[in-house]
């Protein structure tokens, strides 16, 4: 192995897109941190030119020349289905960054740095929600994850529409009163929680801003709101359908295997949300275990790029990179 090989390993997300610059040593050279890469929201050729101008950024924060890359692995938001990763595939290779370009969903760097458990499923709950999960074998199960239309919910988005939606008519009687017609009151500053969702359909409320509600939601549940706690069992039964599918696609059934969450909902491991997938998941899958991944996921599209260099699953290479990694800030660009 030529330790001085140099890749670029990108995590691209709805909000915000981490680009790590290393050798295949393990040794980082550069972090950075951009806005939003995902092709759903950019565009397909705008994504791949943002993208672009990422890896000059971290090419620059490394001191490195313009001569091509060893690899570039890059897991982005909005790959979701195959003409997707072919059209972005091919967009980037034609920009000739690296000798290997491979891009794939965010949703396998979730999986990849959460467990090094060849039996494993991921469950990414941020803005939306989507699953993926692999077997010793190296099959894979994923989902074409575009939303309602493809049967979704339980992202960030869903939860705070439905809390609104609750706070709403629980304010104006068409259902039960609710703590979440006070708590869309506080949050937005408004007289009514009506007033924001008139405020949203007109434009003057970012939707944006709706993300603020699921904190507050939780809290609501944990204090035994009941809409809310519906809500939050409607989430955990989401999350636990996810790695039923994919647990029976893969062959997996009532053996052991692992479950990594991810995503700004699960990281924040709320208590009231924990709790429920965690009963769920055991009474399914007795011998899963249910862990959170709280490391940057741009270290799972790394590894997976570690993986192909030195032609191992775990090593060395992969253990410096993670503690190098643990000690850095990215830097904006």
């Amino acid at each position: 192995m030529n330790a001085d090989r140099r890749f670029v390993a990108i995590d691209g997300g709805n909000s915000k897109t981490d680009v790590l610059a290393a050798t295949a040593d393990g040794r980082v050279h550069a972090f950075v941190r951009g806005g939003t890469s995902s092709p759903h929201r950019l565009g397909y050729r705008e994504a791949i030119d943002y993208l672009g101008k990422l890896i000059d950024g971290a090419r620059a924060e490394s001191g490195w020349d313009a001569s091509p890359l060893e690899r570039v692995e890059i897991l982005l938001a909005g790959a979701d289905l195959p003409f997707e990763l072919e059209r972005l595939g091919g967009d980037a290779d034609s920009r000739r960054w690296a000798r290997r370009i491979r891009i794939d969903n965010d949703t396998f760097a979730l999986l990849r740095a959460g467990t090094d458990d060849r039996n494993a499923v991921a469950v990414v709950c941020g803005a939306g929600m989507n699953c993926v999960g692999r077997n010793e074998c190296g099959d894979l199960s994923r989902f074409p994850a575009l939303g309602r239309a493809t049967g979704d919910w339980g992202g960030g988005e869903d939860l705070a529409e439905a809390a609104l939606h609750h706070a709403v008519r629980g304010e104006d009687g068409r259902g039960p009163a609710t703590a979440l017609t006070e708590v869309v009151r506080e949050h937005f500053g408004t007289a009514s929680a009506v007033d924001v969702a008139i405020g949203v359909h007109l434009g003057e409320i970012d939707r944006a801003r709706l993300h603020g509600l699921v904190p507050p939601l939780f809290a609501a549940a944990a204090e035994g709101d009941e809409l809310a706690l519906r809500t939050v069992d409607r989430q955990a039964e989401e999350i636990a359908a996810m790695v039923r599918v994919s647990a029976d696609r893969l062959g997996l059934g009532g053996g052991s295997f692992t479950v990594v969450g991810g995503g700004g909902v699960l990281r924040s491991e709320p208590p009231v949300l924990y709790r429920s997938v965690r009963e769920r998941l055991a009474e399914a899958h007795p011998l899963a275990r249910y862990r959170t991944l709280r490391r940057p996921p741009v270290l799972g599209a790394a590894w997976a790029a570690l993986d192909v260099l030195t032609g191992r699953f775990a090593g060395r290479a992969h253990r410096r990179l993670a503690a190098q990694l643990a000690e850095r800030e990215p830097l904006a660009v």
